[in-house]
């Protein structure tokens, strides 16, 4: 991983699960090593794409993928570029089975965002909400603080998530801003050092400079029938950040848009 100048960057993780729930197939490798291709012919997508800079991939279900999970499915992605660097990604997933058969899934998009400090960092918007400890084995907890801040590893999926997120770097004095529509969670992560170390393709120090906050659907799956199609957004953008009475101040970021 290397962040280098990005502001952030972001892939997909899905994760696909049996009808039975006997076992889960995870699936963000296998979608991330997969070749997807232009969509020359897509739906019309409800997001506005005017003076927008964009492109549209597609992804189907293959013979050799019907035998690491039996359905099929076709899933259909917008990135969307805006003038000012926004980035909006749109994802369509539609049910393709022939043999009237359901099937469900969660979904995240793995979004890295580069920081300064992480112990300079804050997250709000997440404050008062129930979370899910990933390093607790999914225990169920409530948000105590008026915002996330970084002292050791996070793990954590947060329920029922507000529309907008916003990641505070102090020492930069830059707000990323999170806008989602149809993932109603939300994933915060950092390995810290011992994890860090431990991780092939992640630099020893490089917990420091990042952070992973997820737009997400993950404690209820959705389910789609044959026919049936899932839509999720995400739009990330950076602004300037005010500074008051000693901590940044997110309100103009999320009351903005």
């Amino acid at each position: 991983m290397n962040t280098g100048k990005n502001c952030f960057f972001s892939v997909t993780r899905l994760i696909l699960i049996p009808q039975k729930q006997s076992a889960v197939v995870f699936l963000s490798v296998f979608l991330k090593n997969r070749f997807w291709s232009i969509d020359n012919d897509p739906p019309p997508f409800p997001t506005n794409s005017s003076n927008r800079a964009f492109i549209d991939l597609i992804l189907k279900h293959s013979e050799e993928d019907v035998k690491i999970w039996p359905h099929r499915y076709e899933y259909r992605l917008r990135i969307t570029l805006g003038p000012g660097g926004d980035l909006m990604l749109t994802s369509r997933i539609r049910n393709m089975n022939t043999d009237g058969k359901p099937f469900s899934f969660t979904f995240a998009y793995h979004t890295y965002f580069a920081v300064t400090d992480i112990s300079e960092v804050r997250v709000e918007g997440l404050e008062t909400l129930d979370y899910l400890d990933n390093l607790k084995n999914r225990e169920r907890f409530t948000e105590q603080g008026d915002a996330i801040t970084f002292e050791s590893e996070i793990d954590r999926v947060y329920l029922s998530t507000p529309t907008k997120i916003a990641i505070l770097d102090h020492e930069r004095k830059r707000t990323f801003v999170l806008r989602k529509d149809g993932l109603p969670d939300a994933v915060v992560w950092n390995p810290w050092d011992k994890k860090a170390k431990a991780m092939p393709d992640f630099g020893d120090d490089e917990f420091k400079r990042m952070l992973c906050v997820e737009a997400a659907c993950i404690e209820k799956p959705i389910t789609l029938k044959p026919g049936e199609e899932w839509k999720g957004r995400q739009e990330l953008s950076a602004v300037p950040s005010s500074y008051c009475s000693g901590q940044l101040d997110p309100r103009r970021a999320l009351q903005s848009g």
